[in-house]
């Protein structure tokens, strides 16, 4: 489930316990995103994850997507652009890793983006 850089996985699950966070996977066949400009961004058999911490939830997509605009049409988003770093990891994992971690904002983005958005693996690497 997390990649935890060579770390057991037991431990790593333990370690996760302690800090009141839980992982569990979802077994999903599609995931649809739809944007504030009509696009969807349909996953097909994408692995899920929800992460349940200090009382929010936060879900883990990972698979490729294909996009679909306003009008229905699909396009291949796999060599789209996906922009610049700091929109690929989540404000509110930036939040979770920094507070879990007891590290800065700035420390928590640079090891999400370390880890490729692995929060555990994150908060693993700041510890």
């Amino acid at each position: 489930m997390f990649g935890g850089g060579g770390m057991n996985p037991r431990k790593m699950q333990q370690m996760m316990e302690q800090m009141g966070i839980d992982v569990t996977d979802i077994d999903a066949e599609t995931v649809t995103i739809t944007t504030t400009n009509g696009e969807q961004l349909v996953f097909d058999a994408p692995e899920v994850t929800r992460m349940d911490a200090q009382g929010s939830q936060t879900y883990q997509i990972v698979g490729e997507a294909e996009t679909k605009d306003a009008a229905g049409a699909i396009e291949d988003s796999s060599g789209e652009d996906a922009g610049t770093d700091e929109e690929a990891i989540p404000e509110d994992d930036v939040k979770l890793v920094a507070s879990q971690a007891g590290a800065s904002k700035s420390d928590a983005r640079e090891a999400l983006e370390a880890e490729d958005g692995d929060l555990a693996a994150a908060i693993s690497r700041l510890g």
